[in-house]
Formats: C-alpha cells, sequence, structure tokens
C-alpha cells in the first residue's frame, strides 16, 4: 500500500477532536521497511540477483534518460519502466521506453528532415542504443531521405524537352 502525499486530517472542533497532521510519506517508509529486508539478510544468491537488479536498474533509467534528454519538444511525457520485485521486496526497472513523435511535419520537408535528425539523435543517445533504437533511427534517416527528393523535386526545374519536343544527345 503507497500513499504518495502528505494529508491534514481536522476533525470538527464541535466534537472535541483537536487537528492531526499526517506524515503519509514517513508512514510510506516504516511500511517499505517492515516489508523489505536487509540487503545483508539474505542468502548469498539472493544477493548475487540483487545486486545484478541493482546494475539493471541503473542501466535501464540511464538509458531512458540519454533518449528523453535528446528528444525534447518530440518526447510524449516522461519515461515508462517495467519492473520486477527482487529478493529485498523493492522495485527494479528491467526495461523502460521513452514515446516520441515521429510523425512527419505536414507540408514542410525541411521541417521534416530537422525533426527525423533529432529522431534518430533520440534513438541513438544511449551508450549501448538496443534494436528497437536501431530500427527508429533507421526510420529517422528514410524520413530524411524522403523529405530530400520532395526538395529537389519541388526546386528542379520543369523538364523542358517534353515541353518543346526537342532533345537533347550526348555523345561519348
Amino acid at each position: 500500500m503507497l500513499i504518495s502525499s502528505a494529508s491534514v486530517v481536522q476533525m470538527s472542533p464541535q466534537t472535541g477532536f483537536q487537528s492531526a497532521r499526517v506524515n503519509l510519506s514517513e508512514a510510506n517508509r516504516e511500511i517499505s521497511q517492515k516489508n523489505s529486508q536487509s540487503p545483508d539478510d539474505l542468502p548469498e544468491e539472493n544477493q548475487q540477483q540483487l545486486q545484478k537488479l541493482q546494475q539493471t536498474d541503473r542501466e535501464v533509467r540511464a538509458h531512458e534518460q540519454a533518449h528523453l534528454s535528446m528528444a525534447s519538444g518530440i518526447a510524449q511525457g516522461g519515461p515508462s519502466f517495467s519492473f520486477v520485485t527482487g529478493p529485498d521486496g523493492k522495485r527494479y526497472a528491467v526495461g523502460g521506453d521513452v514515446q516520441i513523435d515521429v510523425s512527419e511535419v505536414a507540408d514542410d520537408p525541411e521541417a521534416t528532415i530537422k525533426k527525423a535528425e533529432q529522431i534518430k539523435k533520440a534513438a541513438l543517445a544511449p551508450a549501448s542504443p538496443s534494436a528497437q533504437d536501431q530500427r527508429v533511427a533507421a526510420s529517422a534517416t528514410a524520413m530524411m531521405s524522403k523529405a530530400q527528393a520532395e526538395i529537389l523535386k519541388k526546386n528542379s526545374p520543369a523538364d523542358e524537352s517534353n515541353q518543346s519536343g526537342q532533345s537533347i544527345d550526348f555523345k561519348v
């Protein structure tokens, strides 16, 4: 049972009860301490498992934070994590993700290129990008290529040979 904020309990003066302030975060700490074991109290096998979980938790959180820090403006909220409960009764992150907007910018290939560059940077930000991170980066590269092709098509002059009926032959 977790209660996340402090609360004030106020009783009516007419009934003789006094106001009381309850620090619920302190109560939560006490509950957690009663429900969890000290790492020193665990068998050696569980201590090793706990160390692995703690390392994985640090790596997962750092990985997702790297994505988030590079996804400024395109992140759709903070990181989400998948947890397991360790032998000490605490929860450890073992997976995570950061949702980002990977859509093209409508009718603006230049802005799409900038956004795709940011998507790619966010995807490859962690020290060890996952296979999913690599796929997102590849999709961003494809989005950039498509936008660059749109720009070239828009900026290229019309093919005059088709309009005038004339053509130029180049001989080597």
